[in-house]
């Protein structure tokens, strides 16, 4: 992925060995499409750190770029995969997964040590795939920090809260609040307290997150491009604001694959270098998918906006998608990490 030019990134390319991005009809279910694809191990993608993290970055954003709500689900699938192998552990068959780790000020999972077990209680929100996970990685906090459970969501115990994401944007990855209150055995229990943020494998994750952003951009610039094609007389600003966007694609995916190669020559990140290496890549492509958010607009005009479904839904999902950037906190945070590796050389 964005090893050669924007062009050949904008085509489309290969999404690494034995993974197919599919067609999405426009009146799909794509959680449900999700829940298949994932059932029958077609989602299966190289794990970060293994050789081949370029691939598994290439297939997150190719198949975002096709439906970026379906990218977000594809994205918590494999995260989860990639978590449990690096805590040593095989998923359930045929598993159906995802990561729910969000948490609000006023709204959380708390886990109480029971005989043999914890007790889970509270409330997740943003839980992507409500209704078709059978499995959930799910944080909890306890006095000590949050840990990491594997808890069954399918059944009794996990509740979805209809009507919990009334937007628009990113509105077909299923990403309702859940009420949770189930006890579950101690094996259910991933590492220690602080042990989903603390593993290397959580930046190489959040880089797995801006490679679905890019995708969004690369639908929508895609998107432009055939409908310029069709035009009759698309004028100057138009193709401009098409090879701006193009540009921006292009830089983007170059950013990730540097993270891909870092990640790769450094799997057990012994040079602590991913976290500000994450928060660099997460920063450079959230400012991309703005630019190209506005290029597109403004090539565009609102004609693919209010009358062609699938544009306008790309148009609403990505600025959703992308405030999991956290903006000037992260910045901020990138900042004192510049800082401090500096002052320790």
């Amino acid at each position: 992925m964005g090893r050669g030019d924007c062009w050949e990134t904008l085509g489309g390319r290969p999404a690494g060995d034995g993974f197919v991005v599919p067609e999405v009809p426009e009146h799909a279910d794509v959680s449900e499409m999700f829940s298949i694809m994932a059932a029958t191990r077609k989602l299966t993608l190289p794990l970060p750190g293994a050789g081949n993290t370029s691939q598994r970055f290439a297939a997150l954003a190719e198949i975002s770029a096709v439906d970026l709500s379906l990218g977000r689900l594809v994205e918590g699938h494999a995260d989860a995969l990639a978590i449990l192998a690096e805590a040593g552990i095989s998923p359930p068959p045929e598993a159906v997964l995802g990561v729910w780790a969000a948490r609000r000020a006023d709204m959380d999972v708390t886990a109480t040590a029971t005989v043999g077990g914890w007790r889970l209680q509270g409330r997740k929100p943003w839980a992507s795939g409500a209704r078709v996970l059978t499995h959930a990685l799910l944080t909890a906090a306890t006095d000590h920090g949050h840990l990491l459970f594997l808890v069954p969501v399918d059944g009794v115990g996990v509740q979805p809260i209809l009507g919990t994401w009334p937007a628009v944007g990113m509105a077909r990855s299923d990403s309702l609040d859940v009420a949770v209150d189930l006890t579950v055995p101690d094996h259910c229990r991933l590492g220690p307290p602080g042990w989903y943020v603390d593993r290397p494998g959580f930046w190489f994750g959040s880089v797995g997150v801006a490679a679905c952003w890019l995708g969004g951009a690369l639908g929508l610039v895609r998107a432009l491009r055939s409908d310029l094609a069709q035009r009759p007389e698309p004028d100057g600003h138009q193709w401009a604001h098409l090879g701006a966007a193009g540009a921006r694609c292009a830089s983007m995916a170059r950013d990730i694959d540097w993270a891909a190669d870092l990640i790769d020559a450094d799997p057990a990140d012994a040079d602590r270098a991913m976290r500000p290496t994450a928060i660099e890549v997460r920063d450079l492509v959230e400012d991309g998918c703005l630019d190209v958010l506005t290029q597109v607009g403004r090539a565009g005009g609102a004609g693919p906006l209010c009358l062609d479904p699938a544009q306008a839904r790309r148009y609403a999902d990505l600025p959703v998608y992308v405030r999991q950037h956290h903006a000037e906190r992260d910045r901020e945070a990138l900042g004192r990490l510049l800082m401090a590796r500096s002052e320790t050389r």
